[in-house]
């Protein structure tokens, strides 16, 4: 395989209202020949088809460039899982905000602690967002989403002999949705 050394950058956001121009406009200061870019959460890598497209194409001696770490992964066995595929392929891994380049030894060191802190953010993120789900719901604010199963007509339905696949199929709801409903039902 030849070497050729090409830059290519990769950005994200977690929404659909948030920009990715100055990202964008970093990774191409830095010479990114091209950029693939998406708004899709960085939790986990399901769903992020720019992100595997490009870690497709990159070959030996290709620089890949984020902005920085957490753009590229938001857990530390998802990034770790990135920089290992990256290194069988010989790829070089950059972020033009943080002191991170695979190709040297301070800055593979500094890639992994920036993992873990990127990890221990999402988890205290999730944590506070629960905290405040429980607040909320003893104040009595939080009722959670509204029910979008007509539990009512599903039993009805039952009751004048339609199967579960035809109450599904009739209600454009999921079988195991009506089967949750009628298990419930039997339960109760």
């Amino acid at each position: 395989m030849t070497t050729t050394g090409h830059v290519y950058g990769y950005a994200r956001v977690s929404t659909t209202d948030q920009d990715l121009s100055i990202q964008d406009a970093a990774l191409r200061a830095a010479g990114c020949e091209m950029v693939r870019a998406e708004k899709v959460t960085g939790t986990t890598r399901e769903g992020r088809t720019e992100l595997a497209t490009l870690l497709d194409f990159l070959r030996k001696g290709d620089t890949l460039v984020v902005t920085r770490i957490d753009r590229l992964a938001r857990s530390i066995g998802d990034l770790q899982d990135i920089v290992r595929g990256l290194k069988a392929k010989g790829v070089t891994l950059r972020a033009t905000e943080q002191p991170i380049d695979t190709g040297t030894a301070a800055g593979k060191a500094f890639l992994d602690m920036l993992g873990v802190f990127a990890e221990f953010e999402t988890n205290l993120r999730k944590e506070r967002q629960l905290e405040g789900i429980a607040k909320a719901k003893t104040k009595g604010v939080y009722k959670g989403r509204p029910a979008s199963i007509n539990t009512t007509k599903v039993r009805e339905m039952q009751a004048r002999g339609l199967s579960a696949i035809a109450i599904a199929d009739e209600l454009k709801i999921g079988r195991a949705s009506v089967y949750r409903v009628l298990k419930a039902n039997a339960v109760a």
